[in-house]
């Protein structure tokens, strides 16, 4: 047997059988995991974006991961493989904030260590990452942050959505515009705030009002957690 043939047999030879128990187990860790993570972002991020329909891809994730491992790690001629296929295939998302950003690595992480097949560490590891996270959540519950749809509309002859932007920006440092409407007599807008407390909203509506008498202003819960 040659250099060139030994080499082919070694790039063939399965250094680890894949065993249909340990995958099950491993399987359905990963979907607790991924799952209680997913609750945790909902509860405890920060994100101004709907973490609700973000989270929900964890779980697609998490599973993706430790089934490409669970297959690549028998042998490095799939490992080979699955380098030149990401070479070609890229994912990309649209990431806003460094927090989805964290939270997207854990889950790979989680998809990792289960493919490896190295549980305890993966469960310890997450763990502590999750006791951390909540930890930090039930110390601030008193400066509670709430993300609101606000409604701004009035009169377009006395309006302008610089000055609603303007006052906006005054009392909610953490904004988005979402929508503007504007035609000959009247302008609506719509912005994701981030609230912090009652009164700042109150002090927002006074000097809303102060623009316009007639100007009509909403807000709605965005029901992401």
């Amino acid at each position: 047997m040659n250099k060139w043939e030994l080499f082919q047999k070694f790039l063939v030879t399965q250094e680890e059988q894949i065993q249909l128990p340990d995958f099950i187990i491993n399987a359905i860790l990963v979907l607790i995991l991924t799952w209680l993570l997913e609750m945790t972002y909902r509860k405890c991020g920060r994100s101004l974006s709907n973490r609700r329909s973000f989270a929900a891809s964890f779980i697609l994730i998490g599973f993706t991961t430790m089934l490409i491992i669970s297959v690549v790690k028998s042998s490095l001629a799939l490992s080979l493989g699955l380098v030149g296929a990401l070479s070609i295939v890229r994912f990309r998302a649209a990431i806003k904030e460094p927090e989805e950003l964290a939270y997207l690595f854990l889950v790979i992480s989680v998809g990792l260590g289960l493919g490896a097949n190295l549980r305890l560490i993966t469960i310890v590891a997450l763990a502590i990452i999750m006791a951390v996270i909540w930890i930090r959540y039930w110390i601030g519950t008193k400066s509670i942050v709430n993300n609101l749809f606000m409604t701004v509309a009035g009169n377009s002859k006395e309006l302008t959505v610089a000055e609603i932007e303007e006052i906006v920006a005054t009392y909610f440092p953490r904004y988005q515009i979402k929508r503007f409407d504007e035609d000959k007599e009247n302008l609506e807008t719509a912005f994701l705030i981030e609230s912090m407390d009652i009164e700042s909203i109150q002090k927002c509506k006074t000097a809303l009002r102060e623009l316009s008498g007639d100007v009509r202003i909403s807000f709605i819960d965005n029901k992401i957690v």
